[in-house]
């Protein structure tokens, strides 16, 4: 399998890494030139469209590291090619965008998955089986606390909900299977925060999941606190017990009792890229595919409608 990787950038960097590591970087896209100088003596082909790239070489799919608002645009080229995309998230910086883009690779028939990475951390599988197994019941209400101080330098405003919280609303879905029903959301930057237009540094939410679960959601980029690692801290209560992920930690508490679980490991938490060729040798849809992937996206745009009307509001079916 060969790929084209179009954007170098400081996160296109690391999947360049990776797919040179696995003998499947055929190409590079970048449209700065100066950014052959991170490919050192490498010989791997540069070229300033994606376009050039597709017709000098053969490739299997494309790796998609490009500003959010440029993943259409993007996409779109491999899609009426007949190209697979694994495109970074979000699936598009406008919601209605993301649902346009959806559709257009269901038109063509092409595989499309989004590089969401957070949920295949081996902690988050773990919590995941035990909660498949049991350990704590049926799930009756989550908590989640994200904070760091973590200054963003973007080509377009930082939004705490589309860089990061994003991964945290993923991971809500992944765990408990559900999705939202209703959410009411407060967004906002700080007083004392960066000085930055249009930025949104920090996010309150209340989401109410199908089987009545309940989620709360508390994130900040601009904390002065001890921070959190990047997935946050969990707390899972059920009706038999409560499962924490503190630091990365997982601890499960049943019968008043408290136990250090130690997280999964090998081909139960494969890496996204794995997944995703893994989908294509075996002719299915991704686990992050961008179908399904609307629905965290979803979770992100009606958190914005929430905070613009100032009152809870129902999520439409998608």
């Amino acid at each position: 399998m060969k790929a084209v990787l179009v954007g170098l950038g400081r996160f296109g960097l690391g999947w360049y890494k990776r797919l040179l590591e696995r003998g499947m970087l055929a190409a590079v896209v970048d449209s700065n030139p100066e950014m052959m100088d991170k490919m050192a003596a490498d010989d791997i082909p540069f070229y300033h469209t994606l376009e050039e790239a597709l017709e000098r070489v053969n490739v299997d799919f494309i790796v998609n590291v490009t500003p959010p608002h440029i993943h259409m645009a993007i996409n779109r080229i491999a899609f009426e090619r007949g190209i697979a995309v694994l495109c970074e998230k979000p699936i598009a910086n406008d919601f209605e965008e993301a649902v346009e883009s959806v559709k257009l690779a269901e038109h063509y028939n092409v595989p499309f998955m989004i590089a969401e990475n957070y949920r295949f951390a081996p902690n988050i599988r773990t919590l995941k089986k035990l909660i498949e197994e049991g350990a704590i019941g049926q799930i009756s209400e989550i908590d989640i606390r994200f904070h760091r101080y973590h200054p963003l330098k973007r080509a377009y405003p930082t939004h705490l909900l589309k860089d990061i919280g994003i991964h945290h609303l993923d991971m809500l879905r992944y765990l408990t299977g559900r999705e939202s029903i209703s959410v009411q959301a407060y967004l906002h930057k700080p007083i004392g925060s960066w000085e930055e237009e249009g930025a949104i540094l920090s996010a309150s939410l209340a989401i109410e999941l199908e089987g009545g679960i309940a989620a709360s959601y508390t994130g900040t980029i601009a904390s002065h606190a001890p921070a959190t690692n990047w997935p946050g801290n969990w707390r899972i209560d059920g009706t038999k017990g409560s499962l924490e992920c503190i630091q990365d930690r997982l601890y499960l508490t049943v019968n008043g009792e408290t136990s250090l679980i130690e997280p999964l490991s090998g081909e139960q938490c494969p890496d996204c890229l794995q997944e995703f060729l893994d989908a294509l040798a075996e002719k299915r849809a991704g686990e992050t595919n961008a179908r399904d992937y609307l629905h965290t996206q979803a979770l992100v745009e009606y958190a914005e409608r929430s905070h613009q009307a100032g009152r809870r509001i129902a999520i439409d079916s998608i």
